[in-house]
């Protein structure tokens, strides 16, 4: 029998290996800035030519780029299709928002569901300061844009604990429709007295359940939370309609009567 000599595999290769896994599992995220050469050299006790091949190669792959002033930056390999103009489509479509809702409601689910199952002591204490800064918001004033933002960064952390690749990748790959649909959801949430408080609870309970490792409260928890925001919202956008259906109808009258006096 003949066996074929075995290689060890190249410095180069295996580092690219390992920056490939860490891009892979969403430990390095787009737009993350790598270490300094020098530093980045020393951390994984290679030299400095074996590195640089490895960069190379990276870029030539399209998971690293160079920017203006140094510094390689992770990109971001899955967004690019998710940006415009289909964001901006569904940006720009108010009944869009339900349908990203419908598809936050399929994703989180499985992300509360796994990360119940999964999650690390490191992924909990990370879940434990993203549930601090929503409680910040609950002492302090409403501002939507700002409010998403801690509201999203919640949701992907969750997903994170996941620990299924895909899903985090699209998780983050949506993180601008995200943000969007949550702002939006958010200003429209909080001119319902109370709304806030609710979906406050609802975090909470989705935090404790994973913290439980009961998958099954978690899964229940990521779908209460989702089909009471869906349902608000609904609400208030058909109170909406009501209202303006109602000052057209008034503003008919007000012609009418005004044409018969004159």
């Amino acid at each position: 029998m003949h066996y074929e000599t075995i290689n060890p595999p190249k410095v180069a290769d295996a580092i690219v290996s390992q920056i490939e896994q860490l891009i892979l599992e969403g430990v390095l995220k787009p737009g993350e800035r790598l270490p300094p050469e020098r530093e980045l050299a020393q951390q994984l006790n290679v030299s400095r030519p074996s590195l640089r091949e490895a960069m190379t190669t990276l870029k030539s792959r399209g998971l690293l780029q160079s920017r203006r002033g140094g510094g390689n930056y992770v990109m971001d390999v899955i967004a690019p299709a998710l940006t415009n103009p289909l964001i901006e489509l569904l940006r720009n479509n108010p009944k869009a928002m339900f349908d990203v809702l419908e598809l936050r409601h399929a994703l989180e689910e499985v992300a509360a569901y796994f990360a119940a199952l999964r999650a690390t002591d490191a992924d909990r204490e990370i879940l434990r300061c993203r549930f601090s800064a929503l409680e910040d918001i609950q002492r302090g004033s409403r501002e939507p844009q700002h409010d998403a933002l801690a509201d999203a960064s919640f949701h992907l952390a969750i997903a994170d604990a996941s620990h299924n690749v895909a899903l985090i990748h699209v998780m983050r790959g949506l993180f601008d429709l995200l943000l969007s649909n949550i702002c939006r959801s958010l200003e429209r949430l909080y001119t319902r007295e109370g709304s806030y408080e609710v979906i406050h609870s609802q975090h909470h309970a989705i935090l404790q359940a994973v913290m439980a490792r009961d998958p099954q409260a978690a899964r229940q928890a990521a779908h209460v939370h989702l089909s009471y925001v869906e349902t608000t919202l609904q609400d208030i956008e058909a109170e909406a309609g009501r209202q303006e259906l109602s000052k057209r109808r008034l503003e008919s009258l007000r012609d009418l009567e005004t044409n018969a006096a004159s």
